[in-house]
């Protein structure tokens, strides 16, 4: 059985996080599927941030 606290840990998404924004590794393998999934990933997060920043100013201004 797993615990309450396995289901918040955030170590994972955070670790992505970094991942995703760092230069990539010479060393890895790459292909276009990746560097676009990548891409996509990068313009996801960013959007998601704008939009949290936006609901929290919009959220103290009421």
């Amino acid at each position: 059985m797993s615990r309450i606290g396995d289901y918040f840990k955030l170590g994972d998404v955070f670790r992505y996080f970094y991942q995703v924004f760092q230069k990539p590794d010479p060393s890895r393998p790459t292909n276009a599927n990746i560097r676009m999934m990548h891409g996509i990933n990068r313009i996801s997060i960013i959007m998601f941030l704008i939009c949290v920043i936006v609901m929290i100013v919009r959220a103290i201004l009421r």
